[in-house]
């Protein structure tokens, strides 16, 4: 209600007082109605507050209370009646309300609904004079609401896995009754098997009281696939009003469970000449999961069965085939494991054994079964084995009737009187060494075993094999000379090749791997590669120092333990002229007496070389003044100086040089001794000498 009236209305009130004075009758009350009127304390004074309450629902023409009354004792009543009501404005209060203006009178006009309209207010303005007076009416809710939910079914999920408690929020019921008339508690009633679901529920400001659906115990799609809930909402009336809801709740399949096959053991039989593609028979695995988790495929393990493919299966009937010829003499029973599998994310499997025995339909030549014992099962002996040693073991079978082929002869050909067979109970058979074996006259035996049988007629069966003789270190190496004699020259340059060597090993492998050794070499000029067996020099040789050095070189295999041989290497270092002659004195003096018979020696000169001589004393000498000693010349290989007839009064002196090539010069001196007391005279002759000199050097002549 505004604080006050505007003049319009006042004035409409204050003629309407004087109207009704004027008039003294109690006619209807008159109702000023104005849009946004207010009346309050601030236009005709203080304001009366005057309240009253009313449940809802009550009959109609029910008496609510009488504006005027004092609100209790002691307390100043408000004016008295008649009054001028003034309701709030688009109030129900003219539809819903009754109000008597000459006694205050307020009853009911309708049958009232707290849901609807809670309160009523309007002023009730006294025609005398006093406050205003304005009345509240508030209507008190009854239990008249039932709780109720946004609809009548919902439908939700649970994967059946979910965990105890794990919730699904419920749409709440609502109650449109305040307090303990409002909704308090939800309930169960009908469809929950085994008690898998419960009901938790909490009030929040608003004051509605919200719903969760819990899981409650272990939920199983395969055994409970589907729930339908009855659930009620109850107020607190009493009786309790309620609303229904009906929850179907679907289980979501979880792939928990693995395929079950119909047998834990399927046994067939086929005939070993059945076709490719004859169904043998049909294995079943049922899965209890849903959809993709229930679906099942079937497979062969191939790692745990049936690697040779020989059969294969239906991967949706779980039908099994014939896949590859089958062979009863190679194998009669055939066991296989069959997986089946499902199509969940995460697929479960399970297996079963299938066994299929294969029945025995031809007949056959005898098997013949060849073990070698060697330390690789492979078909070899060692050339060192001893006559009675085992090379293999033989065993002969009927792949169709073993009765039949109980008594059967082994023959062994080939082997060259090298091997034969030995045996204690005609079963077992044993490859034994007859002879002595060399691998190197004879490297493998191409032998060939033959079985044949007691039938009429006789089936026989045969089988060759290739045994090699392998090899031990039963051979040195061998060269191919035992002395090696060669030339070289004294001006070869390191590394120069003096000789090939070669040494052959009969053996084989690293018995016949053969290594070169230089055990003798005093000059240290040479050097020996040690796998090619090429012998060169290392630095430079000198023919002055050693003409004909000795080399002695081993030859060794690889074998354990190791066989050697040793040759001679004898090399000839060819001399070039690298030194010069020299004569043991540079100047000969000797005095000779004149009556000397000729042919006498009267000097001899010796020259020493470093040069290897090409014959012995092949060293040339020149005398240098052969002109002026024509009289004393003679020049001998032995480098003898002798004598002609000498007479005075020839000089008394001479003087001559003589050369040795290529390289040195020596001078002689002769004194003559005269017998006859002449007195010697040297003449004007020209005296040619020439002290020592370098080889080929030239000489020149002195005057005196």
């Amino acid at each position: 209600m505004a604080a006050g009236l505007n003049d319009r209305h006042v004035r409409e009130v204050r003629q309407g007082r004087r109207r009704l004075a004027t008039m003294g009758q109690t006619g209807p009350l008159l109702l000023l109605l104005a849009a946004g009127l207010t009346v309050g304390p601030g236009s005709a004074g203080a304001e009366y507050l005057q309240e009253f309450e009313v449940r809802e629902n009550v009959p109609l023409g029910t008496v609510i209370g009488y504006i005027g009354q004092p609100k209790s004792e002691g307390q100043m009543p408000p004016p008295a009646p008649p009054y001028y009501v003034v309701p709030v404005a688009n109030s129900d209060v003219d539809c819903d309300l009754v109000v008597v203006p000459t006694t205050g009178e307020i009853r009911t006009n309708t049958t009232l609904d707290r849901e609807t309209r809670a309160e009523y207010s309007f002023t009730a303005i006294p025609v005398t004079m006093g406050e205003n007076v304005r009345v509240v009416i508030r209507v008190l809710d009854e239990n008249d609401n039932p709780p109720t939910f946004p609809a009548s079914f919902i439908r939700i999920e649970f994967a059946e896995n979910a965990p105890r408690d794990a919730k699904r929020t419920l749409a709440p019921a609502r109650d449109r009754d305040l307090g303990r008339f409002n909704t308090q508690r939800y309930e169960i009633i009908s469809g929950n098997t085994n008690n898998a679901f419960k009901l938790s529920y909490h009030r929040e400001r608003d004051e509605v009281l919200y719903l969760d659906l819990q899981v409650n115990g272990v939920l199983d799609r395969e055994i409970t696939s589907a729930y339908s809930l009855i659930v009620e909402a109850f107020d607190g009336g009493a009786p309790a009003l309620k609303g229904t809801l009906q929850v179907n709740i679907t289980i979501q399949d979880v792939n928990d469970n693995q395929p079950i096959f119909s047998q834990g053991r399927y046994v067939a039989t086929i005939p070993e000449n059945a076709t490719v593609g004859t169904s043998v028979l049909r294995v079943f695995a049922t899965d209890t999961d849903a959809g993709r988790n229930g679906e099942v495929r079937y497979t062969i393990s191939r790692r745990q069965s049936d690697r040779e493919q020989f059969f294969t299966i239906d991967a949706k009937s779980g039908e099994v085939f014939v896949n590859k010829p089958l062979d009863f003499e190679t194998k009669d029973v055939h066991e296989l494991v069959v997986v089946a599998k499902d199509n969940g994310a995460q697929p479960l499997e399970t297996t079963t054994f299938v066994s299929i025995r294969v029945t025995d339909v031809n007949d056959n030549t005898p098997t013949i079964s060849l073990i070698f014992l060697s330390d690789d099962t492979s078909p070899r002996i060692s050339e060192d084995a001893k006559v009675g040693d085992f090379i293999g073991r033989i065993s002969v079978s009927d792949p169709d009737s073993r009765e039949e082929y109980a008594n059967i002869n082994v023959t062994l050909h080939g082997g060259d009187g090298h091997f034969g067979l030995t045996t204690r109970d005609s079963v077992i058979y044993l490859v034994v060494v007859r002879a002595p074996l060399d691998r190197e006259q004879q490297a493998n035996f191409t032998m060939t075993i033959m079985a044949t049988d007691q039938g009429v007629p006789p089936l026989n069966a045969s089988t060759v094999f290739v045994l090699v003789v392998t090899d031990v270190n039963d051979n040195p190496p061998v060269f191919a000379q035992a002395e090696y004699s060669v030339n070289m020259p004294e001006i070869a340059e390191p590394g120069y090749s003096v000789v090939q060597l070669r040494a052959i090993d009969r053996d084989a492998g690293e018995n016949a791997e053969v290594r070169y050794e230089l055990r003798h070499d005093p000059s240290g000029w040479f050097k020996l590669d040690p796998v090619t067996g090429l012998l060169t020099t290392k630095t430079y040789v000198d023919c002055e120092t050693n003409p004909n050095p000795v080399l002695v070189v081993i030859a060794r295999d690889r074998g354990t333990p190791a066989l050697s041989a040793s040759a001679k290497v004898s090399v000839t270092v060819s001399d070039v002229n690298d030194n010069e002659p020299l004569f043991d004195q540079s100047y000969y003096n000797v005095t000779v007496a004149e009556d000397t018979a000729p042919g006498s020696c009267i000097i001899k000169a010796q020259e020493e070389t470093f040069n290897a001589p090409v014959e012995p004393l092949a060293v040339r000498r020149r005398f240098l003044n052969e002109a002026s000693l024509t009289t004393l010349r003679r020049l001998l290989i032995e480098g003898e100086r002798r004598t002609k007839e000498l007479f005075c009064p020839w000089p008394p002196f001479f003087r001559w040089a003589t050369r040795a090539y290529e390289c040195s010069n020596c001078h002689f001196g002769t004194g003559v001794v005269d017998r006859t007391k002449q007195k010697p005279i040297m003449g004007s002759t020209p005296t040619h000498f020439v002290d020592w000199m370098a080889p080929r050097s030239g000489i020149r002549e002195v005057q005196k």
